[in-house]
Parts: C-alpha cells; sequence; structure tokens
C-alpha cells in the first residue's frame, strides 16, 4: 500500500528527493485492520491517491531500481521483499532481477544491529522491552540513541530511521559495518561457510538471551536452496547420534508449544545476506557477553566429525518435513497468485511477459501468446482485471466478479471476509480507542461493505 525510499551515496548522505508513494489496493483484497491502525493508511486513501500496481512497477523499473542501486530496510529481506518479489510476478515482471541485475544488490540492517549489538556494541545505546529482554526494534534504538523518528510505521519515517541507525552503527563500528556490508555478497557466504570450519552466526531464530547469535558449522548443502543445514555448536551434538531421520524430523519441527528442546539445526541461505563472520572476530569480551567457551565449541564441532553419517540423516529428515510442508501448502493456497516458487519461467515466456507489458490495455484479450507455463496464462486475466478495470468486457467483468467472490468469501466463517468484519468487530468492542482509531475502524468498515459479493451477506 505504501512504498517509500530515499537514495543516497555510500557514505550515507541523502541524494535527491525521498520516493513516498501509494499503491492502490483492487478490490480482491482486504487489509489486515490491525496494519491499518498501525500506518493510518485506509483502502480509500490508496485508491484516491495511489499509482496503480502497473504503473507504480514502471517508475520503480525506471527511476529507482537504477544499476548499482543497493537496497537496504530494516527486517525487508524476509518481509519487504517478499511483497516486491509477488508483486513484479503478478505484474508480469521477473520476481528477481530487480535485486541483482546490472550491479544492483540488497542488504539488512535489522541483522547488522543484531551483530553489532552482540559483538562490538559499544558507543550505542541498546534497548529493553517491558520483560527486561533484549529488543532490536527500530523505533526503541532510535529514541534511546535520539535519533529523528517522529512517525514510526509511516514508510518514509521509517527510512530515515533505518537511515540514521546505518549512520550510528557506521559511525560508532566502522570496520564491522564494511565487513557485513561486503558479506551482503551471497558468493561470499558460501566461501564462509564452505570452509567446514566453526564462524559465528546472528540470526532472528537464535535466543534473545545469547543477543540471537552463536556459533555454528555447516554440515551440508542444502536441498533446493543456495544454501546449507548448519549445527549450533553451543549444543553437544553427541546426544543425536542415535537418531533416525523420523525422530531427528520431530525434533527439527517446529511447534508453538514446544517443551522439548528444538534440534539445533537450520538454514543458513547465501542469499539473504545472513550477519555471518569468522570466529576470530569474537573477542574475550564477546565470548563472555554471549556465554560462549571456545572448548566447549571445539569439543562440539569434534563431536560432529565423528558423526559422518549426520548429514544423510539430516537430509532425509528435511525430505521428511519438506513433503509435509509442501502438502499443507497445496491444501491452504491454490490461487495462481501464491504459485511465485512454482518454478523459474523459460526464455520463451519471460519474452511474452514482455509482449504483456508494452500492450494496450484493450489488448490484452486477444494477444494469442502460447505460455509454456500455465500460471502465466492464469494471470493475465488478473493482470488486467487489477490494473485496468475500464478495459474489461462484459464477460471478462463477470468473470473478475466471480474470482473476487470466491476468493473473498470460500470457507464461510473461515473466509477472508468473514475473518475481516470478525476482526473489526473485536477491535471496536475495544474501550481504549482514539477517536481517529475509531475514524479508521469506520472507513475499514465501509471499505469491507463496498467490496461484499453481490447476493453475499456479512
Amino acid at each position: 500500500m505504501q512504498f517509500a525510499g530515499q537514495r543516497t551515496d555510500m557514505a550515507l548522505n541523502p541524494i535527491g528527493e525521498p520516493v513516498d508513494i501509494l499503491v492502490r489496493m483492487t478490490e480482491d483484497i482486504v487489509p489486515e485492520p490491525d496494519a491499518v491502525l498501525l500506518t493510518g493508511i485506509t483502502p480509500q486513501s490508496t485508491i484516491a491517491d495511489g499509482m496503480r500496481e502497473v504503473e507504480f512497477l514502471r517508475h520503480f523499473t525506471q527511476h529507482i531500481a537504477t544499476p548499482h542501486t543497493i537496497f537496504l530496510g530494516y527486517n525487508t529481506v524476509r518481509f519487504d521483499d517478499e511483497f516486491m518479489r509477488c508483486l513484479h510476478y503478478r505484474n508480469f515482471y521477473d520476481p528477481y532481477e530487480w535485486q541483482w541485475q546490472d550491479g544492483r544488490s540488497r542488504w539488512d540492517l535489522l541483522d547488522v544491529v543484531r551483530m553489532t549489538r552482540a559483538l562490538r556494541p559499544d558507543g550505542i545505546q541498546w534497548p529493553f522491552d517491558v520483560h527486561g529482554k533484549p529488543t532490536n526494534r527500530l523505533e526503541l534504538l532510535t529514541g534511546l540513541n535520539q535519533l529523528d523518528h517522529a512517525h514510526a510505521h509511516d514508510a518514509l519515517s521509517d527510512v530515515h530511521a533505518t537511515i540514521a541507525v546505518a549512520r550510528l552503527i557506521m559511525g560508532k563500528q566502522p570496520k564491522l559495518f564494511e565487513f557485513l556490508l561486503g558479506m551482503r555478497d551471497k558468493r561470499k557466504v558460501a566461501d564462509l561457510a564452505r570452509t567446514h570450519q566453526p564462524f559465528i552466526y546472528t540470526s532472528g531464530q537464535y535466543p534473545s538471551e545469547f543477543e540471537k547469535t552463536t556459533v555454528v558449522q555447516a554440515i551440508v548443502d542444502a536441498p533446493k536452496k543456495q544454501g546449507m543445514l548448519v549445527y549450533d555448536l553451543r549444543h553437544d551434538p553427541l546426544q543425536y547420534q542415535n537418531l533416525t531421520p523420523a525422530q531427528l524430523a520431530e525434533l527439527w519441527r517446529w511447534k508453538k508449544d514446544r517443551t522439548e528442546p528444538r534440534l539445533p539445526v537450520k538454514t543458513l541461505q547465501f542469499n539473504h545476506c545472513p550477519a555471518v563472520a569468522p570466529l576470530a572476530v569474537l573477542d574475550e569480551a564477546s565470548q563472555a557477553r554471549l556465554q560462549l567457551d571456545l572448548k566447549v565449541i571445539q569439543r562440539h564441532a569434534a563431536g560432529l566429525r565423528a558423526m559422518p553419517d549426520f548429514a544423510a540423516r539430516l537430509l532425509e529428515a528435511n525430505e521428511l518435513l519438506e513433503g509435509k510442508r509442501q502438502a499443507s501448502f497445496l491444501a491452504n493456497e491454490q490461487e495462481v497468485d501464491g504459485r511465485i516458487y512454482d518454478g523459474f519461467f523459460d526464455d520463451h515466456d519471460r519474452q511474452a511477459e514482455r509482449v504483456v507489458r508494452a500492450a494496450e490495455p484493450s489488448e490484452l484479450g486477444s494477444l494469442g501468446l502460447d505460455f509454456h507455463d500455465d500460471r502465466l496464462e492464469a494471470l493475465l486475466p488478473l493482470y488486467k482485471a487489477r490494473n485496468f478495470p475500464q478495459a474489461l468486457s462484459a464477460d471478462e467483468r463477470a468473470a473478475w466478479e466471480d474470482f473476487c467472490r470466491r476468493r473473498l468469501t470460500t470457507g464461510g466463517q473461515q473466509s477472508r471476509l468473514a475473518k475481516y468484519f470478525g476482526r473489526l468487530q473485536d477491535i471496536i468492542a475495544k474501550d481504549t480507542l482514539t477517536q481517529h482509531q475509531q475514524y479508521l475502524l469506520e472507513e475499514l468498515k465501509l471499505y469491507g461493505e463496498s467490496i461484499i459479493p453481490a447476493a453475499e451477506d456479512f
């Protein structure tokens, strides 16, 4: 709904004017009410002031994703970038080229902040939550260090805050900052992991009590991914030496209310800008702060080497888990919008995508393109309806309305619209709402009512 950014030079000095764009919400979408209360952006405001998706992507491609741009954000690799890839995919652009082609790259400041806090915290004030646990929320970090962040969760304000935090770390810990900037290159990450020597790894999946940081060792290449399975050397691997693949899979599976320790193995994805560093960076102060005993680490690393069959059992366990994940995915997300990761498009279809992007709206129904991938065939009428609704024929309009009806109402009380109105009622029932929040909720209610398909009742 909102895209914002500010180009800088490598010293983080602003270049040109900032970008702040609303993207129009389409009528097959219901927003998350809690998110709207956080941002203050209503669907109506995007419809009144926003660009169509295709307009935004033309602007993004021509003026924002210029050669050698580094896209930097705060938790963008795992969150914002997913939206950007899906936006490109459903509008007949390659989902990935914007982040690597023509010298472009991406980086994520969140893990840089985490590793700085873990290894080189001096000179920066570090926040804790109300329970006394370490937290790296952007608005708390900026507030404690007296950095300007007037409107947290507004995209442009968050952009300025991210630049300020990056400048803070660059100034206080320049060597670590420059090192991690270089490690956004997936080849450098792979080179470090494939030494099969212990190295430092900071990730949101590790406990906050140890500043999200541990020492790991790569075990084996991750199936179907540019990465490796790595083992957390805080834990003795010999406790797993006699477990079957099925037993390993059960320990590895994520459970909300897990009581037993989870298998300390995760996937290090080379192209996700992970915060990794050689073990030599771990000075004595950091060892004490993170409760990392190098003698224990080396003993556990030796234990891994004494289990030559562990890698094969892990791969088999991973296959068991992936089979269940795939079955769940197919059961819950059949729509073409959710099939971005089904595979890459071939050269024939990539050329066909260029034809679609260049076509006039009135031509989209008669291009006669012979797509090799059935996803593109299914996406084409949605692309036309979302971006050029005025160009729909009567039959196309009827098909679009039927699509919206099925998407919004299938599932009865578990449908998108039912959950949307249910959440609105839950929020409205609270007696702590401000006048502005009440206004936002009324707007959300009106928007939901405006997209209810005919003959449906919510």
